[in-house]
């Protein structure tokens, strides 16, 4: 498809002075005729993402239907904590592409990759207690956006040998990332190295798009699988940012400031996007708002100590380096009550969302949140049904837990007896799991290395974790 487009008043230079829309559908047909690698395009639903498959798709429909064999296939990252206005959006466009593609006779396939359970955010936020993220320990990115994509890619590997990943990365988006692009790239070739994957290569066919062309090329040209680019565009406008982009290694941008990304995002100070949205008519999205400034406000030293563990998950105190403690997760109770006012934000956006059905966290997520507590943490009342009971008023399909026969009850008469005999009552419940736990078994294989690890672990009386609890923060340092 040739289309002539009309040059706007701009601030830098477009690249359609230099080459025409034409020209660079011919770039992607020539790469994509070269060899049978099959193609892996990133789609985030925002801006960049959607020239560079409006431009690649308009670049294999104009080949003859003979020469469509290659695969293409069209992946968008679910962290399963988007804002809930980006997920409809980019769900409608998946579907809309592959219907697009079963009735153009086009070789693009469409999926949605996803984290496992075990390291969603929810999972690792409430369940094993980790901080909110932040500059200096974004646990997130990885779990939840890097390893998903990888996994696809690696798949397709596996399959085919080698793959080229199509992203919408251009020129002049940020120093660090041009040095990116140019330590990668292949001499001779528009394709260059992936960062970290081997036998995977990058195609970033809109590189030399600035921002003005990206809005011309998706605003002037019909989007082939039938979708309307204007409701991109008021997006936008309501969120005042911009996308964020699929993550496939650590060299790509992270949200950042641009914030088509997590709601629940604390690396950012303020989240202008979703108080944009809130202004410009999503009042629904305020509760949303609400529950990620609480997140953020646990980045505060003086609430960091109140909310956070003295110890680590491995059980040890580690020291700053003027000799104060680092915070370690989430105490229990304060996970339990992130679950409970979680649920209750989740109820509210139900009621007065568009979407009745509205998940913020997933039945399979209260599942292995349940799993990590009863194992790890002692949780002998079972908190997790109980919190999900009183919330929602209705129960899930709880799996039957022999784990411990202990209750709510014996813990109490536990810290009674521990605190008499000043024994850290946490390390006797502890003891008693790992008995509990492998009770029954034939051959109990490791116990006494388990019990031998618990004993290792540092076991701070009541007035040390007081004193944590209001000791000065002298550093300001971020834990990680």
């Amino acid at each position: 498809m040739a289309v002539s487009l009309p040059l706007v008043e701009r601030k830098e230079p477009s690249a359609f002075e230099r080459k025409s829309v034409k020209a660079f559908q011919e770039e992607v047909q020539g790469i994509y005729l070269a060899d049978n690698r099959p193609w892996v395009v990133g789609y985030s639903g925002g801006k960049d993402s959607t020239a560079t498959l409006q431009l690649v798709w308009y670049a294999v429909a104009g080949l003859p239907p003979e020469q469509r064999k290659k695969p293409v296939y069209v992946i968008a990252s679910d962290t399963f904590v988007e804002t809930p206005v980006i997920v409809d959006y980019i769900d409608d466009n998946l579907e809309a592409i592959n219907r697009a593609a079963k009735e153009q006779g086009m070789p693009f396939e469409a999926h949605k990759v996803t984290p496992e359970i075990k390291d969603t955010f929810w999972v690792n936020l409430i369940g094993r207690g980790y901080p909110p993220p932040s500059t200096k320990f974004r646990w997130c990115t990885d779990r939840m956006k890097i390893q998903p994509a990888n996994k696809f890619i690696l798949d397709r590997v596996a399959e085919f040998g080698e793959v080229i990943m199509v992203l919408g990365s251009r020129q002049g988006e940020s120093a660090s990332r041009d040095q990116v692009l140019k330590a990668h790239a292949i001499k001779g070739s528009r394709l260059r190295r992936h960062s970290t994957l081997a036998n995977a290569f990058v195609l970033a066919p809109i590189e030399e798009f600035t921002t003005d062309d990206v809005w011309t090329y998706i605003l002037q040209v019909k989007c082939p699988w039938g979708t309307n680019n204007n409701r991109l565009v008021t997006m936008y406008r309501n969120a005042g940012a911009g996308e964020c982009p699929l993550v496939v290694d650590t060299s790509t941008p992270s949200c950042g400031n641009s914030r088509f990304g997590c709601w629940v995002c604390t690396v950012v100070e303020q989240d202008h996007s979703m108080e944009s949205m809130v202004d410009s008519g999503e009042e629904w999205m305020e509760a949303l708002l609400d529950f990620r400034n609480l997140l953020k406000s646990h980045h505060d030293p003086e609430v960091k100590r109140k909310v956070r563990r003295l110890k680590r998950r491995d059980g040890k105190i580690r020291l700053k380096k003027d000799g104060t403690p680092s915070p370690g997760p989430y105490e229990l109770e304060e996970r339990k009550k992130l679950l409970r006012t979680l649920l209750e934000v989740q109820q509210q956006v139900r009621r007065e969302g568009p979407d009745p059905d509205n998940r913020l966290i997933s039945a399979g997520e209260l599942h292995e949140i349940r799993s990590i507590w009863r194992t790890e943490e002692s949780d002998w009342e079972d908190s997790v049904p109980v919190i999900y009971r009183q919330v929602v008023g209705e129960d899930l399909d709880w799996v039957h837990d022999d784990v411990t026969a202990l209750t709510a009850k014996d813990q109490v008469i536990l810290k009674d007896v521990c605190k008499k005999h000043g024994t850290p009552a946490e390390l006797v419940a502890r003891l008693i799991d790992v008995e509990r736990q492998t009770q029954g078994m034939s051959r109990r294989a490791g116990i006494y290395d388990r019990i031998e690890a618990l004993f290792r672990q540092d076991w701070p009386d009541e007035a040390a974790r007081e004193a944590f609890r209001l000791g000065p923060d002298k550093t300001g340092e971020e834990d990680n």
